[in-house]
């Protein structure tokens, strides 16, 4: 769908004697030379001083300015780019410069580059971490989402040759920053086209056949259960939500098993309604169309396993997607109807609308039967979760507090982050129902947190998270698009209990 715009390479060269298009150095404010820039600088008897001297470059972050000619280079161009200020300078500035430093090579002449901003000392951050997000950062903000266009966006090259120096004692765990930062940005770019897929062609059959697709290249089981199937194991809340459609639902299982034969496996849940009209419960018509992206939640758990696999992690993992369309029709779900789940409980149908919870309180009765280590769903639940986090942070809801630390901490370590909601048994009575065991609503007040409880219902045998991503996994307006979070906070979560496995 989408074909990369830059190849890497680790490199370990002398900047005054590069032979290429551009070379990338840092300078931070105050008009401070980085390491690079003074070696450079020394060659060129002071010319970039001078040219900070005059006022012409203030280093600043997510600056950058272009110099061609260098005295003392054999380079064609030294890009200069802003890292604020030294003692300020951490992973956020860091990612911040590298974007800036892309986004002028891609719009340069330059098709040959190399960087040397991974050599930059960056607190708390080592030489494989910095490649690694030098990868995710610079593929990210060079993505394009192009292929149902008839006419392409077209640039100046079709290719960047990206190299990045770094000191001959790095050189080995770089390029194992780079494998791995190649493979996460992979597996988020994956989610990214998938959500950016227009429904008529991003259905429940397309998900299921990108599973089987991913699963046969990088040699792993999936299976797909069929309508026929789901009413033999009595999911009768997820086919309710299905059932106004012409799109048959389906019920994807992808089975990562790298680990040990005895270790308990890991599951991923992920909402796959690759199309929310509210159904009769009908949403308003403005900006509808984002609604695609309500399968964002299935897309990161494809994404997350895309990864996995180019990683090779050793660790069992199991990926679970139940997706289908939200429709209104004369078949479709009414509010007042009660359905009965696959765990026995009676859900009444206050709103149709929310229809994420019944398609997942079904797939998480069935992740009981891998007598899981801990379950963590990811679904663009609710509106409420917007509200009131915004887009920066991702909703988290968890039956354990450990388990919440563990994806908290790998937020933080993936600049993905998530905010730990309560889900107090307090709210569990707004649930209540008069006709069934469960109502799916309850009320406008605390939205998120009572969507979160109706999941409880279902997760009691298992430690079990749930990250509402309903304000993180796209952006709307002018930039409207797929984020292609949280695959970074579930890969840092998986590769961190893959490491305490093998301890």
């Amino acid at each position: 769908m989408r074909s990369s715009t830059i190849e890497f390479s680790i490199k370990n060269d002398n900047p005054l004697k590069l032979q290429s298009d551009c070379v990338i150095i840092g300078v931070y404010e105050d008009k401070k030379l980085s390491d690079v820039a003074e070696s450079i600088d020394t060659a060129s008897t002071g010319y970039l001083s001078s040219i900070l001297k005059r006022g012409d470059f203030d280093g600043k972050v997510d600056t950058t300015l272009m110099l061609h000619n260098v005295p003392g280079t054999e380079s064609e161009r030294v890009l200069l780019v802003g890292l604020g200020k030294a003692l300020d300078f951490c992973e956020k500035q860091y990612c911040k410069a590298v974007r800036a430093s892309v986004k002028a090579l891609v719009s340069s002449g330059a098709s040959k580059a190399i960087t040397f901003l991974a050599e930059l000392p960056v607190k708390q951050l080592t030489i494989k971490r910095k490649t690694a997000l030098l990868i995710e950062v610079s593929l990210d903000a060079t993505y394009k989402f192009d292929a149902i266009k008839k006419k392409k966006e077209t640039s100046k090259k079709s290719l960047i040759t990206l190299s990045i120096n770094v000191t001959a004692n790095d050189v080995r765990e770089a390029k194992s920053g780079l494998a791995n930062g190649l493979a996460l940005a992979s597996g988020v770019s994956f989610t990214k086209d998938l959500g950016n897929l227009p429904p008529n062609i991003c259905t429940p059959s397309y998900l299921a056949e990108q599973a089987q697709l991913l699963g046969k290249k990088h040699d792993f089981k999936v299976k797909v259960l069929e309508r026929d199937e789901l009413k033999k194991l009595g999911m009768g809340s997820f086919l309710a939500v299905s059932q106004g459609s012409e799109e048959p639902p389906k019920f994807i299982i992808m089975q990562h098993l790298k680990g040990r034969k005895d270790q308990k496996p890991i599951v991923l849940v992920g909402k796959g309604i690759t199309f929310d009209t509210g159904g009769i419960s009908l949403k308003p018509g403005s900006e509808m169309d984002e609604m695609k992206y309500d399968m964002c939640g299935a897309a990161s758990v494809l994404g997350t396993f895309k990864t996995i696999a180019e990683m090779d992690l050793p660790l069992n993992v199991i990926g679970i997607i139940p997706t289908c369309e939200n429709m209104p029709d004369g078949r479709a779900t009414r509010p007042g109807d009660v359905l009965t789940s696959m765990s026995g409980l009676t859900i009444e149908v206050l709103n149709t609308d929310a229809e994420g919870r019944l398609i997942l309180c079904d797939a998480l009765t069935y992740a009981e039967r891998f007598e899981p280590s801990a379950v963590v769903d990811i679904a663009t639940l609710t509106g409420a979760c917007v509200i009131a986090l915004g887009h920066h942070a991702s909703g988290l809801f968890s039956n354990n507090d450990d388990l919440a630390k563990e994806l908290l901490q790998a937020g933080e370590v993936a600049l993905d982050r998530a905010w730990h909601m309560p889900m107090w048994d307090d709210y569990q009575s707004l649930l209540d129902s008069n006709f069934a065991d469960i109502a799916n609503i309850g009320g406008r007040a605390a939205g998120s947190i009572t969507a979160a409880c109706f999941l409880s219902r279902f997760a009691k045998k298992y430690d079990w998270a749930h990250l509402d991503i309903a304000g993180t996994a796209w952006k709307s307006g002018k930039e409207k698009g797929g984020t292609g979070r949280p695959v970074s906070l579930l890969t840092a979560f998986l590769v961190n209990r893959a490491d305490s496995s093998e301890k």
